[in-house]
């Protein structure tokens, strides 16, 4: 009895060796695929605990979910010949594990690189037959529809299933970029000065209108004052021969008054008269008591 009670836990850790050994387990997100002395034998495997033979029977196990490739950035010409560098990633996942370690020996890095050099090829094909218009904008989903169908079918040799290819960004070359911004700024510094010279134009427009009707403005005014002036000049002459006709003596006594105002008025010291002149006239006459 003391001797089952020692040797039971060494046949437990036997039996669990033995299951250890005889057994494999799939997880839920991989598959595996079964070989003998590096034959594929088996390559259906749900998830869940398998039996296996050790020593001849060996299990490789991959990832079966969706997975990113994320390509560097690549150049490719257009119809018109044209250089444009292309942004681009796929989605994959490996549909059947016994041609996938054919083509790859199980390495995920080389299949990567495989699908890559596809994506590429193929990015190459369609970029050829199309425009930058057509691949920017008019026909760039169906572009990523006609990739991810003809990658697809490249990729069944690797055993891999494309489940989606997309261009991220299309950029035209450094180089090209600048000429094209010099273009642009060319265009755009062409734009400014039309406008510039158009609105110098109706600056000048503008001005020339303003000083036409300052023109007018003091044409009408110059006339308005002068047909004013007309008209006091003529009542003060009628007011001038009215009163002359009233008293004539005091009419031209007043002229005098002016005349000698005027004329000694202006600040000069000397004047030349003939002392018989009418302007001393009144300086002779003596007025009675």
């Amino acid at each position: 009895m003391n001797q089952v009670k020692m040797f039971a836990p060494i046949g437990v850790v036997a039996l669990l060796v033995l299951v250890y050994a005889f057994t494999f387990v799939v997880k839920q997100w991989e598959t595996a695929i079964r070989l003998r002395l590096g034959e594929i034998i088996d390559s259906e495997y749900e998830p869940g605990l398998h039996f296996m033979i050790p020593v001849l029977n060996n299990i490789k196990t991959f990832d079966k979910r969706i997975q990113t490739l994320d390509a560097r950035p690549q150049r490719f010409l257009t119809i018109e010949k044209k250089d444009v560098i292309v942004d681009s990633y796929a989605k994959w996942r490996i549909a059947n594990p016994a041609q996938f370690y054919r083509s790859t020996g199980g390495n995920v890095e080389r299949a990567e690189r495989l699908l890559s050099e596809r994506i590429n090829t193929s990015l190459r094909d369609e970029f050829g037959k199309r425009t930058i218009q057509e691949v920017v904008s008019e026909d760039r989903q169906e572009l990523m529809e006609v990739l991810t169908k003809g990658i697809d079918s490249n990729a069944a040799e690797l055993g891999l299933e494309v489940v989606d290819v997309r261009v991220k960004k299309i950029d035209l070359p450094p180089e090209v970029s600048e000429s094209v911004y010099q273009r642009m700024r060319a265009e755009r510094e062409r734009v400014a000065r039309d406008l510039r010279a158009k609105g110098g134009e109706a600056a000048e427009r503008i001005r020339a209108d303003a000083d036409r009707q300052r023109t007018v403005i003091l044409a009408d005014a110059y006339k308005l004052s002068e047909e004013v002036r007309g008209e006091g000049d003529a009542k003060a002459a009628e007011i001038y021969a009215n009163s002359y006709g009233q008293d004539e003596g005091f009419y031209s006594f007043y002229r005098s008054l002016n005349a000698y105002r005027t004329s000694f008025g202006q600040g000069g010291d000397m004047m030349v008269l003939q002392p018989e002149s009418d302007f001393f006239r009144f300086f002779k006459e003596k007025t009675a008591p």
